[in-house]
Order: C-alpha cells, then sequence, then structure tokens
C-alpha cells in the first residue's frame, strides 16, 4: 500500500466531513487507507463518519487522549509505505498525494515533507515553513521581532521568512497540519512523543528527522486550505500555557542542561507575559459592551432627568440625588441582565434580542414598582423613556461593536451579506435552501457557472469571469459549490482573489452546512441550519421553571388528585423527585443506555419522549433519531405536550 492517511478529530464534525471529501477524491489513483482517531467528540463526528464514509477505518478513543497518542494509535496499524499526518480542518487538491508521492519518489534523502498552506481567504499561512525554535528564534518570535522583520533571515527565521514561498525547499520543522513522512523512516526514528498533549510534537518529530539524516522540505507545488484556528482559540490562556509548556518539553529533551534551563526560564518568562494580556484581554471584550451599554444609558438619564423635570414640574430637583445614583443603575442593571439572558451580548446578536431583553427588563421594573411603598415610586414616565434609551443605545454600541474589529460582538442581519454562488443549477438550489434556514442575512445577487461552455440565463457569468463579476456585482462572499468545482479550481480562485476583500466558503456535497473562516486570526466560519440546543442556557431556565411549576401545582392540588389513582403517593414522590431537581419531568427515551452519551446531559425523565416515535418500530436507530432532535431542537411546548399525554401514568 503506497499511503495511509491519519487524521485525529475532536469536535469538528463539519470540517471533518469536508476534509474527508476532498481527502476520497485525492486518493482515487492511489493505494490508500484513511484513518480517523476521534477522542472522545460529542457532536455527533462518529455517527456522521459511519454513515457517510464506508472505507474510513474509524478510532473511536472513550476519552480525549491527545493528538501524539492518538496519531500512534493509527500508524502501529498502518500499512502504507508513507504516512500522513493531517488535519481535520483542511482541504487537500486532487493531485495534492499524486504530487508529493512523486516527489518523495525521486528525492530518496528526504524523510518528510509538508506543502503550501492557505487559510479560508485565501492568504498564505507562514506557519507551513519552520525553523528551529532556539532560545533567540523565539525570543524574536515571542517578542513581535519576526512580525517586524519578516524577511528577514535573522529576526524571522521562526517562519524561515528569507525563503520564497513558491519554491521548494529544505526546512527544519514541518506543521502538525500536514506531515507527509516514509514509514520506515518513522520506525527509525520513533512515532510522535506522548509527553506532548498537544502542540510540540511536530516540532520534536522534525527535529528528530533531522538529527537521524534525514531532510525535511517545503513542497509548495500542491497547495491546501488549512482554516487556521478551528480546533483551538490562539488567543485564550490554554492555548497559551499549552504551546508554551510544549517548548519548555523540546528543550529539555533536545537542548543542552545550561541552554535548556535558560530556554525554560525564557519560556516561563514569556507564559506570564502573554498569559496575562491573553487574560486581560479576554476580560476586556467580556465586559467592555455591558460597560458601554451601562455607561450611555446612565447618561442618558442624566440627560432626559432635567428635561423632564422642567416639563412635569417646571424646574430641576423635584427627584432627589438617590434616585440617579441608586434607582437608575439599579434599572440599568436589571435591563443588561435580561439582554444577556436573551443572547445580546453573545458573539452574533439577534436584533430581536435586545428587544425581548429591555421589554423584559422593563417588566420586572414595573413590577418591582408596583410592590414598593408609594414614596419610593418616582416616575413610571422616567422608566419607559429610559427602555426607549436602551433600546436606541444598546442597538449603537451593537452597530460600533460590528464595525471595530476588536470587538468579538457581531449584529446580525446589520448588515445583508452579497453572495455568489458558483456551482451547477441543482446544487445552487440546495445551498440557497440552507442559506434561508441560517441566521445569516444573504442576498444572493446572483449565480456563476463553474463550466465555460453554459450559455444559460440562469447565470451572471462563467468562473472565467469571476473578477469582473464580482466587481461589478459589489459581492461580498463567495460561496463554492463542492460537488460541481474541484478542490484544486477553489484553491486556484481563492489564491487569485486572495487581495480582494472577498469572504470564500465551501458548501461540501450532501452536507448541512457551509464553511468558511473570515481571516487568518479567527476560528472559521461555519453557516449551518439554526438549531435550539437543549443544552442552551434559556432552554435550561425554562425547562427548569416548568418543571418546578408544574410539581408545585401537582403537589397542591394533590388532596383533590389522590381519589383518581391506584398508587397516590408514587404522584407525590415523582412530583418532590422534580421539585428538588434529581429528575425531569420530560427526558430521553432509554432503549439503550450507551446510544444516549454523546447527546447533551439532562435528567432522567420521569415521562419520556416515545409519544413523538413516528413509527411503532423501535430500533436502535430510531430511538437514537428521536432523541438527538429532542436536544437539538427543544421547544418547551415538546414538554407540554408529553406531560399531558402520560399524565395517566404520572402514578407509575
Amino acid at each position: 500500500m503506497q499511503l495511509s492517511i491519519i487524521i485525529v478529530n475532536y469536535n469538528v464534525k463539519y470540517f471533518i466531513d469536508q476534509c474527508l471529501l476532498s481527502v476520497e477524491k485525492a486518493i482515487e489513483n492511489i493505494d490508500a487507507e484513511i484513518f480517523v482517531v476521534d477522542n472522545n467528540s460529542a457532536d455527533g463526528s462518529c455517527s456522521m463518519i459511519k454513515e457517510k464514509y464506508k472505507n474510513v477505518y474509524l478510532i473511536e478513543n472513550k476519552k480525549n487522549t491527545g493528538f501524539s497518542y492518538a496519531n500512534n494509535q493509527a500508524i502501529k496499524i498502518a500499512k502504507g509505505e508513507y504516512i500522513l499526518l493531517l488535519n481535520p480542518d483542511t482541504v487537500v487538491e486532487e493531485d495534492s498525494f499524486e504530487k508529493c508521492l512523486s516527489f518523495m519518489n525521486n528525492h530518496k534523502d528526504a524523510g518528510a515533507l509538508t506543502v503550501k498552506m492557505i487559510d479560508g481567504k485565501g492568504h498564505y499561512l507562514p506557519e507551513s515553513k519552520r525553523g528551529l525554535p532556539t532560545p533567540s528564534t523565539a525570543f524574536y518570535k515571542i517578542f513581535g521581532l519576526t512580525k517586524l522583520f519578516p524577511k528577514s533571515k535573522k529576526f524571522a527565521r521562526y517562519y524561515l521568512g528569507h525563503l520564497n514561498k513558491d519554491e521548494i525547499n529544505e526546512i527544519e520543522i514541518l506543521p502538525g497540519a500536514f506531515m507527509f513522512m516514509r514509514k520506515n523512516c518513522l520506525e527509525n526514528v520513533g512515532y510522535l512523543d506522548e509527553d506532548y498533549f498537544m502542540y510540540g510534537e511536530d516540532i520534536d518529530l522534525s527535529y528528530r528527522l533531522l538529527k537521524s539524516g534525514y531532510k525535511n522540505y517545503y513542497f509548495p507545488k500542491t497547495t491546501i486550505i488549512h482554516y487556521k484556528g478551528e480546533s483551538t482559540k490562539k488567543s485564550s490562556v490554554n492555548y497559551v500555557l499549552v504551546f508554551y509548556n510544549a517548548m519548555i518539553i523540546f528543550a529539555r529533551k533536545h537542548f543542552s542542561k545550561k541552554n535548556a534551563k535558560i530556554f525554560s526560564l525564557f519560556i516561563k518568562l514569556a507564559i506570564y507575559f502573554r498569559a496575562s494580556i491573553a487574560i486581560l484581554n479576554r476580560a476586556i471584550k467580556k465586559v467592555l459592551l455591558p460597560i458601554l451599554d451601562f455607561g450611555f444609558i446612565f447618561l442618558s438619564y442624566l440627560i432626559i432627568k432635567p428635561i423632564w423635570e422642567k416639563f412635569l414640574f417646571g424646574g430641576d430637583g423635584s427627584y432627589p440625588k438617590e434616585f440617579l445614583y441608586i434607582v437608575v443603575p439599579i434599572y440599568i442593571i436589571i435591563w443588561l441582565n435580561s439582554m444577556a439572558f436573551y443572547g445580546s451580548y453573545k458573539n452574533h446578536i439577534k436584533p430581536l434580542s435586545i428587544i425581548k431583553g429591555t421589554t423584559t427588563g422593563t417588566i420586572i421594573i414595573l413590577l418591582i414598582y408596583s410592590l414598593i411603598p408609594e414614596s419610593y415610586r418616582f416616575s413610571r414616565a422616567l422608566i419607559l423613556l429610559g427602555y426607549i434609551n436602551a433600546n436606541l443605545i444598546s442597538f449603537f454600541n451593537r452597530f460600533l461593536a460590528t464595525n471595530i474589529p476588536y470587538f468579538s460582538q457581531r449584529l446580525l442581519f446589520y448588515k445583508q451579506q452579497r453572495t455568489l454562488l458558483i456551482g451547477l443549477k441543482n446544487e445552487i438550489l440546495r445551498v440557497e435552501n440552507i442559506l434561508k434556514k441560517t441566521q445569516i442575512n444573504h442576498k444572493i445577487i446572483g449565480y456563476v457557472s463553474p463550466e465555460n461552455n453554459i450559455t444559460d440565463n440562469f447565470y451572471l457569468g462563467k468562473i472565467l469571469q469571476i473578477e469582473e463579476i464580482i466587481k461589478i456585482n459589489k459581492a461580498d462572499e463567495v460561496i463554492f459549490c463542492a460537488k460541481d468545482i474541484s478542490s484544486q479550481q477553489i484553491i486556484q480562485y481563492m489564491l487569485k482573489l486572495s487581495d480582494s476583500q472577498i469572504d470564500f466558503k465551501i458548501a461540501p456535497t450532501d452536507s448541512l452546512s457551509v464553511i468558511g473562516s473570515s481571516s487568518i486570526n479567527t476560528a472559521g466560519e461555519l453557516y449551518t441550519i439554526e438549531v435550539n440546543s437543549i443544552s442552551s442556557l434559556s432552554n435550561k431556565i425554562v425547562k427548569r421553571i416548568f418543571d418546578i411549576l408544574t410539581a408545585l401545582v401537582i403537589i397542591l392540588l394533590f388532596s383533590f388528585i389522590f381519589f383518581f389513582y391506584k398508587k397516590p403517593f408514587n404522584i407525590l414522590k415523582n412530583s418532590f423527585l422534580v421539585l428538588i431537581g434529581k429528575k425531569t419531568w420530560v427526558g430521553y427515551y432509554y432503549f439503550d443506555e450507551t446510544k444516549n452519551r454523546n447527546l447533551p446531559k439532562i435528567r432522567k425523565g420521569i415521562f419520556n419522549i416515545k409519544e413523538f416515535m413516528l413509527t411503532k418500530t423501535i430500533n436502535d436507530l430510531s430511538v437514537e433519531k428521536l432523541n438527538l432532535l429532542y436536544a437539538k431542537n427543544y421547544k418547551i411546548s415538546t414538554d407540554i405536550i408529553v406531560f399531558i399525554k402520560h399524565f395517566k401514568h404520572i402514578n407509575m
């Protein structure tokens, strides 16, 4: 066998789907095998792979074993002359593997190679080729000199910036996203070092290959897309700790004791420095929008209070200072908490969530207002004026956040995405249907044919005219239908248009997702049909409120219910179990306990959702689908219906 491809997966279902589609096309003319090692994903990855990719060898780990251990599991049983370690958030060209095999066969001194990588906008990824992270190289990288002097042989050694990105060159370190190696070389130098849980293992293995006399090559004659940052958030504290600790492990293993100590001390200082920045940055991003909301709403009261006093009483000072400095902040805190409950501080904010939040907050304020002594009631009008201002200010602040890159929050429907679809008619219509069901506001401005001999009026033009079509129609986004256009063509056009401000996305064949990435520093963007997960905070709260209220009603009415049931005290027992949170009224249907291990955790139900079976035949598959549907598209109405239908069995 020529090639064994090994992909380690962890909770990137839609990305590995696209990856496997491209890999299967790339091995059509090669004697190859594909391994996927899943590190206990909880997103349905394994079910999808079993259903769609029958030829893939799937290894399902019961816990997250780490990148090195998982790869080694597959390497040990791989039969290929060559081994490829491939990230799940990648797309390869149809001839990528053939070109790599040809190069390796013609260069017997090569122990391993990697290829040119681009991100989801077609921008070159500098980590496609890297140098050994010596203390000086690491210093220049950590403190920004590499970025300041990207072509310098000295300062940019981490990314070998002095080497031409379009030329074949010997390099020192290969990226873990694409490591194409001879199996016999791996047998000689050893597999991945399992001391590294994640990060650093690619550096370690590359260095061991060099020390054993093999050469590592950068081979840019084929290009892959790498949705950099999808599996891990590079700005997170966890990433900083794991990555730099991996560097310490590497130093202790390969450097002299003196150099290792210096390097370790330097890296520890870097960890504290970068971790502090990451924590501070994260904290600022989290609180900045609420602070802006609070500040501007409070300022609005400083303006409207004297105007209202003058209108109502003919002068200022009619309301005590406590109103402005105690009561108003309480109003604002209630509004902000209500908006947070409806998702107004999430990364993707629906305009309706702001109105729902401020409206709910206003109702709560008015209810409190009606219950407190009259001497503490100031003005309902100022509450309502504050409500109007809270809405206007919240929308304005999210408008700012959407247009300022530092903010992570974006207001959905703020701007319609002017989208071009490239594909044949049937696939375009399928993808267009997916886009309509997502929460992104797309304006489909036209279709482009991937075939240059089509003259159908359905299309704006041919793919050869894509630059002019984008310019004339002022497109913001291009979506490639992967069924109708090859990965190689997609990558070629992404490279060609990489200097534009266009976002690129790919719609994989037979998938309910559209995948892309907005920039090198952000995680990949994913359009999927929106689901209402039972694990969301709002649904958990709604479900718990329903449980508590119904349990209380049943307990209060127990003396009346008592006479209608054979085992009435079971009703009381079940109600108390629900009330104290040991159980819920409605839960999954447990045909087989093991089938629910990847579903969001909820309490065991007094009743189950078996009533929603569309067929009387109960088997593993139908149970799994039913439970998954309940978990993904939760509605309180489902619980109410099940509760009413099962109520006669409440004493069981």
